[in-house]
This record gives C-alpha cells, sequence and structure tokens, in this order.
C-alpha cells in the first residue's frame, strides 16, 4: 500500500516543481522589459567583479579565495546573461515570422559571444559593447518610440 501513496506523491512533487519554473509553453506570463532589465543588471554586475578581479591582481598579496569567488561570480552572471538570452528570447519570444527576425537574431548572437568574451577574460571594452548591444536590442525588439 506504501508504494502507490509514494508514487502519487512523486508525482505530484515532480508536477508542482515543473509547473513552478517558466516553462516553454505558451503560457502567456511573459515580461520582456524585465528581461532586459535582467540583461542589464547581469552587465553591471560582470563588470563590478572583474574591476575587482583587476584590483586583486595587483595587490601586493593575492587573496586566491576571493579572487576566485569573483572570477566565478562574472562567470554565473555571464552564464545567467547568454542564458535570458538562449531560453527566454531565441527559444519563447523571437518568432521566425517576427519583423526583423534576422536582425534581432544577430544582435542575440553577438550578445552571446560578448557575454562569452566576459567570461574569458577581464577586458572592460566588453562591457560596453554588451550595454551598446544591449540598447541596440532593445530599439530593436520594441521599437524606436518605446521608452
Amino acid at each position: 500500500m506504501q508504494r502507490p501513496c509514494l508514487l502519487i506523491f512523486s508525482i505530484v512533487l515532480f508536477a508542482v516543481s515543473y509547473a513552478a519554473a517558466h516553462c516553454e509553453v505558451p503560457c502567456g506570463i511573459y515580461d520582456d522589459e524585465m528581461r532586459i532589465d535582467m540583461m542589464a543588471e547581469h552587465i553591471t554586475t560582470i563588470e563590478k567583479s572583474m574591476k575587482q578581479i583587476l584590483k586583486l591582481e595587483t595587490s601586493k598579496s593575492i587573496d586566491y579565495n576571493q579572487l576566485i569567488r569573483w572570477v566565478m561570480n562574472k562567470d554565473n552572471h555571464a552564464n545567467e546573461f547568454q542564458e535570458i538570452v538562449t531560453q527566454y528570447f531565441m527559444t519563447q519570444r523571437i518568432k521566425v515570422d517576427t519583423e526583423n527576425y534576422a536582425n534581432k537574431l544577430i544582435m542575440l548572437h553577438k550578445m552571446l559571444v560578448y557575454a562569452m568574451k566576459c567570461k574569458q577574460t577581464t577586458d572592460l571594452s566588453h562591457i560596453s559593447t554588451l550595454r551598446s548591444l544591449l540598447k541596440e536590442f532593445h530599439k530593436l525588439y520594441f521599437g524606436p518610440s518605446h521608452k
């Protein structure tokens, strides 16, 4: 008698945890502007991480634990940025018949590449490029008259 109850409990638990995630079914709960804001926040966090890494690298006695933590923070936020680009915009929001489809994909791909470059280096020029690309994508996605 315990096995069916355990099975039912497992199925319900899985279904509830699966339903809580933002899934790829057309649920209609999208906040594109919020995603853009999240991407901008990730860029700012990546930038802060890079600056901290550069500062720690030049100190007389390097705190390697803190240095590693900043590198991991930088990489995690770049990954989260890429996740929004791919799993939110490219997978769910940009449809084949969308106006400026190719230009939007090109812009998103460029952002993926520069997020990758942010993981590879501490070159702050990648931050300004990412910010510019995000601004361009915002205009392209929402239209020039959008706030």
